[in-house]
């Protein structure tokens, strides 16, 4: 009787664990679609857990139950991520259509002069009510403006390298926004979204003479709406000598920089901060990094940067992969937004540790905010709208984007 010789199968103490590699046998890096994701997933969760450290105290003594801002925060998250699907359904040729930018930009300007005769909040009137929450109009304009300057650029491109219409052009559309987002008023936005313009015009190989002009005219803006105004003045200079007068000018910075110090390396532990306890006024928004420094230390506002750092590091790589594919509106838009979250992360970091005058700039998808969350998701959406389509594009030899 004839048997069948059989290998045996390598026992499991014997199998070799072999790394990720591709088909050519190379070592893989993960794509910035899961960089991206990957990123904004663990910062929403960590926001979450010290949004809900640093808002107990601030909760229990307006009479609100303790998770009031984690569920709120929660809440908006969701429904950010609701809207984000469905931008991610729509067609980037809708947004590149000029009769739909013209439309978005229209709802922008009725929006913004509607929160003109809005109810003032701090001393502000930054917000529309939506009944679950209010909605910051200026979160949406720095996406219009995004999608609108990107398009822009490519359709007016002999304007805006050699000539002076599109220096022009835009720059009415600047000054129309100062005079909205100074009326609310809303200055760190504003910065935001201007230096985001420039940034965009300057890679779309815009003169450095009408760059250089237009940024003298926004720095002459700047400072005298600074120095014209005094709460922007004091606020400008106090950063300078943060402990100079404590009580009043300097209170919520010398707050922020004690938390930090107290912090040190690895923190004082999750939910045993101080500042919190009505020291630092509403922590869980702009100043949520100085609580993270005083609970979690180094290590947590480290994870924190490092986070922002692979969603910002994700943008620009989906916006060289279009740039590699000549697909221009798509790669300057995916650049805009990388834009907006490096400005925005390192203005709320630098506000946070006293390197800059206190501003209301939330740290992207970490502070708590309904509007920051909304947009952010929905724009991390369009980052994902580009990776998908970019490459289908490129098949059907479309050469519009």
């Amino acid at each position: 009787m004839a048997f069948t010789k059989f290998s045996r199968p390598q026992s499991r103490s014997k199998r070799v664990s072999r790394p990720l590699t591709g088909t050519d046998g190379v070592l893989t890096t993960p794509s910035a679609k899961a960089t991206l994701l990957a990123g904004v997933g663990c910062i929403m969760v960590l926001s979450l857990l010290m949004v809900a450290s640093a808002s107990i105290p601030f909760a229990l003594s307006k009479g609100m139950s303790e998770l009031y801002f984690f569920d709120h925060q929660l809440m908006y998250m969701g429904l950010g991520l609701l809207v984000a699907f469905v931008v991610y359904r729509i067609p980037l040729k809708h947004l590149y259509h000029l009769p739909n930018q013209f439309m978005m930009l229209l709802l922008t300007a009725i929006l913004l002069t509607i929160t003109l005769f809005g109810t003032p909040i701090n001393g502000s009137k930054r917000w529309i009510e939506l009944g679950i929450f209010n909605f910051q109009v200026a979160e949406l304009v720095k996406l219009v403006m995004i999608i609108f300057v990107s398009d822009f650029v490519v359709r007016r491109s002999y304007e805006v390298r050699s000539g002076w219409d599109g220096f022009l052009r835009i720059s009415s559309v600047v000054a129309i926004l100062t005079v909205f987002l100074l009326l609310q008023p809303d200055f760190g936005s504003l910065v935001v979204i201007v230096g985001c313009i420039l940034t965009i015009f300057y890679i779309a190989g815009a003169p450095q003479k009408q760059f250089l002009l237009l940024g003298v005219i926004v720095g002459g803006l700047a400072f005298a709406a600074i120095s014209m105004v005094q709460y922007r003045l004091t606020r400008a200079l106090s950063f300078l000598d943060p402990f100079d007068d404590i009580q009043d000018t300097d209170y919520q910075l010398a707050r922020s920089l004690i938390a930090f110090g107290r912090g040190e390396f690895t923190g004082v532990g999750y939910g045993e901060s101080v500042q919190k306890l009505s020291h630092l006024p509403e922590a869980h928004t702009d100043f949520l990094l100085a609580i993270t420094g005083e609970e979690l230390g180094f290590v947590g506002v480290a994870t924190v940067l490092l986070l922002e750092a692979l969603i910002i590091a994700s943008a620009m790589r989906i916006s060289y992969s279009a740039l590699q594919r000549r697909q221009m509106r798509l790669s300057y838009t995916a650049f805009g937004i990388g834009v907006i979250f490096i400005g925005q992360t390192i203005i709320n970091a630098a506000m946070n540790m006293g390197a800059m005058p206190t501003k209301g700039l939330t740290m992207p998808f970490f502070s708590y905010g309904g509007s920051s969350m909304l947009i952010s998701l929905v724009m991390v959406a369009l980052l994902l709208r580009i990776y998908k389509e970019g490459p289908l594009i490129e098949k059907s030899q479309c050469r519009y984007y």
